[in-house]
């Protein structure tokens, strides 16, 4: 690996963030290096959406955050410049489409005919609602626009925080598509409920609980997430709260003492089956999840 690839592009810091009272980030430490394209999964409330805000400049925090060597709270045009980012919820933009198409366009100098041709891909005709203000379109057009706006640039980067969550199923299908396009020459970070969609996808994962990073697994380019696996959990010694989490999965106790537990886990959920069992770390000694041949 080259000098250029162990540089992080995205850099947390000891990075935490409260409202009020409540912690929502606790000390995250996390770099995604050139290339790498992440999963960023995790609950509601785990702390995504606040991380990816903290990324992109939103809001002020404790800790360092640096995107290609800009902070963004004090840089944030060039940032912005630098990606290409898709928010969970559509901003409230009064502005008609065909103009923010034009200044999307001219703030990362790139031609807006790009833009028109992804969103032309993902069954969106623009030519109908140039003049249409944004607010005013529905949230899978909303969406689709957005999409059209991100990947219609050479950004490197891209950053998106559930983007495919208001897409109609053939929408979806081609957004992956035109992500599967980019994986090799953009890294990406990607806020997503539904591992099974972007499990192709990536080659790391990152999971937040309680604003808390607990897992975080790269993965081999010759690993499977699909089919299904079998699964086998030891632990040091019974432990209740472990007991009850292998259960919910359908796992069964091999003994009396309930201290090693064997079951199956579905390939898309591979990842969360190991975030839950990384929970229990101080008990676990041993943890496997072995393919099982079709």
């Amino acid at each position: 690996m080259t000098l250029q690839q162990e540089i992080s592009v995205i850099r947390f810091q000891n990075v935490s963030k409260s409202f009020r009272r409540a912690r929502i980030l606790d000390g995250i430490d996390l770099g995604v290096k050139l290339g790498e394209r992440v999963a960023l999964i995790g609950s509601n409330g785990a702390g995504k959406t606040t991380l990816i805000r903290c990324l992109l400049g939103e809001y002020t925090h404790d800790g360092e955050v640096l995107i290609q060597g800009h902070n963004p709270r004090l840089q944030r045009t060039e940032v912005l410049g630098l990606i290409g980012f898709v928010p969970q919820l559509p901003p409230p933009l009064k502005m008609p489409v065909g103009q923010l198409i034009q200044f999307s366009a001219a703030l990362c100098n790139t031609a807006p005919q790009r833009m028109f041709d992804i969103a032309a891909r993902l069954g969106l005709e623009m030519n109908g609602i140039l003049s249409r203000p944004f607010n005013k379109l529905s949230g899978g057009m909303k969406q689709k626009l957005l999409i059209a706006i991100a990947l219609g640039r050479d950004a490197k980067v891209l950053v998106m925080d559930e983007p495919a969550a208001n897409l109609d199923p053939q929408a979806r299908k081609m957004f992956f598509e035109l992500l599967e396009e980019r994986s090799e020459n953009a890294t990406m970070l990607i806020s997503s409920h539904r591992i099974n969609e972007v499990s192709s996808l990536v080659n790391r994962v990152v999971e937040l609980d309680m604003g808390k990073v607990v897992l975080d697994e790269s993965i081999a380019d010759n690993v499977s997430l699909t089919g299904m696996l079998a699964g086998r959990v030891v632990a040091r010694q019974a432990e209740s709260a472990l007991a009850k989490a292998l259960e919910q999965w359908n796992f069964r106790a091999l003994d009396a003492a309930g201290t090693e537990w064997e079951g199956h886990v579905a390939g898309p959920d591979r990842l969360r089956f190991l975030g839950m069992v990384s929970r229990y770390v101080a008990v676990v000694s041993h943890v496997s999840l072995t393919e099982i041949n079709p």
